[in-house]
Formats: C-alpha cells, sequence, structure tokens
C-alpha cells in the first residue's frame, strides 16, 4: 500500500499554557516559578496535546490509525510505536498565560528494511505560535515497528559493568526518573503510551525491562541542564535522537559540553549504556 496520500496531511490545534498548566509542569520538576514569568524551553512538549477520545485508542494507548481521510498518521501494519528524535528552533519564548497555536504536517514517510525487521518513519513538523509570534518549529521523527518476538530477552540488558564516568564532560547531572515523574510526564503530555505506566504490557507485549522513560521527557531534562549552565531560554536549536530505552527507577547521567558547533549532550544509564545523544546551538 502507498501512504503517499498521507503527505501534507495537516491538523490545527489550540491551547493556552495558563498558570494551572504552568505551575503543573515546573512541580513535576521541582523548579520555582520564574520571574519573570517566562517558561522554560521545553513546555512547548506539554501544549496542544492529542485529543482522541479513549474510544479510539489502541491496544498500545496511541489513537488508533486507518485508511479514512481524518486519520492524521498512516496506518502502517506495525503495531510498535516509538518517538525516535527530534530538530527544534527556539524562535521565541512562550510566556505564562499565552494563548497557543500549532499546525502540525506530515512532511515525509520512509519505509526501509532494518536489521530486527520492517520499519516506517513518519517525520511530523510542528509550528507552534505563542500570542500569534512563531515560538517553536519542530520537526518529529516517529518510528514504527513489528510487534516483539515473545520469546526475546527484555530489552535493555540488565545493569551491568562499568560504571559510567562523567570524565571529559563539562556538566554532570544524575537523578532517577521513578514512576511518579513518567505519571506526572505523561499527565503533562496526555500521553497514554502504556509502555510509561503499565509495567506488565510493557515486559509482555513489547519486551521492555521495565517502565520505559519518554523520550522527550529525558529531552526536557537536557534542556534543563543546560538551562542551569547557560542560562534560561538561551538555545537557539536542539536536536535530540533515542539510542537506547531509558527505564524508570534506574540512575540517569544527564553531561554537557562544548563542541565545535555548540554543545553536546547526552543521557547514559548507569553502566555506561548510552539513552540518547543531542546537540544544542545558543
Amino acid at each position: 500500500m502507498s501512504y503517499d496520500a498521507w503527505i501534507g496531511r495537516e491538523v490545527r490545534a489550540k491551547d493556552r499554557l495558563d498558570e494551572g498548566l504552568a505551575h503543573r509542569w515546573l512541580a513535576a520538576f521541582d523548579l520555582a516559578r520564574p520571574h519573570p514569568p517566562i517558561m522554560p524551553q521545553g513546555v512547548h512538549f506539554a501544549l496542544c496535546t492529542p485529543e482522541a477520545p479513549t474510544a479510539t485508542l489502541g491496544e498500545d494507548g496511541h489513537p488508533a490509525r486507518d485508511t479514512s481521510p481524518e486519520s492524521f498518521l498512516p496506518p502502517f501494519p506495525l503495531p510498535r510505536r516509538m518517538w525516535a528524535s527530534s530538530k527544534i528552533q527556539f524562535h521565541a519564548p512562550i510566556p505564562i498565560g499565552a494563548v497557543i497555536e500549532r499546525t502540525s504536517r506530515v512532511a515525509a514517510i520512509t519505509e526501509k528494511q532494518g536489521s530486527s525487521g520492517p520499519l516506517a518513519f513518519v517525520d511530523v513538523s510542528h509550528e507552534t505560535r505563542a500570542n500569534g509570534t512563531l515560538a517553536v518549529v519542530e520537526t518529529q521523527s516517529i518510528v514504527y515497528r513489528e510487534a516483539a518476538n515473545g520469546g526475546l530477552a527484555l530489552s535493555p540488558p540488565p545493569l551491568g559493568d562499568p560504571m559510567f564516568s562523567p570524565e571529559g564532560w563539562d556538566a554532570h547531572r544524575t537523578l532517577v526518573p521513578d514512576e511518579r515523574l513518567l505519571f506526572r510526564y505523561s499527565a503533562l503530555t496526555f500521553n497514554t503510551h502504556r509502555i510509561h505506566y503499565d509495567a506488565p504490557y510493557a515486559q509482555a507485549v513489547e519486551r521492555y525491562r521495565g517502565l520505559v522513560v519518554h523520550g522527550p521527557l529525558t529531552a526536557s531534562l537536557l534542556l534543563q541542564l543546560a538551562a542551569s549552565e547557560l542560562g534560561e531560554n538561551r538555545l537557539r536549536s536542539f536536536a535530540f535522537r533515542g539510542l537506547s530505552p531509558a527505564i524508570a527507577g534506574e540512575p540517569l547521567h544527564l553531561v554537557m559540553r562544548r563542541s565545535d558547533a555548540g554543545y553536546e549532550l547526552a543521557a547514559f544509564a548507569d553502566d555506561g549504556r548510552q539513552v540518547t545523544a543531542a546537540s544544542a546551538t545558543v
């Protein structure tokens, strides 16, 4: 089946970054209310979130896809969905109270054969405006994969040696993203993907070793590391891609250093397995 008809499809959404949403975002990350009331970079992940009715959700918790004109994303016969990467341009900060408008468009569709089977990639371009001003442009890449083989070992492997070393990095922060943080992030982003809150499903159906930390949650934590080092709302661009799942309840090492192009950032598991690769410019 050709999926060319989905290229160029658009959806528009409206929202408001009100005081309640701002306070919940800040509380989730133990951040103080900013003065002046300009929100930290990354809050756009919680704006214009999906609004699919519960009855239309698939088994994994994502909105079901079909061949109708109303189906924004194509109905690949591949059930597993993951956030693969994002490229973000920050054009203007988003103040508390801003009226938000977002236009999302399917920019590209690519199918390929990977080492683990067929893969399908969808690039979605999001333009977010705050009070009519262009604030954030993001191209998100979503990957779809075959159902997990029930006989496969759980992924990623259990933590082992060696321990992660921050040597060579300019900044290092360690935290343990536990089930409470994952729940709050799912609520903030209205994300019902079951791998983030349903451990039996994550293990038995998608073959993860535990609850999976959201890719944009890790990205949000890296953006906060950059803000602590460079100041709030200093980044002009930020790109990240997932390399391996981060598991809830296990230490996550966030690091940052200067690079020829700007800044390199990353997240590592406690045994040195890289979870996320990222880069930024100011």
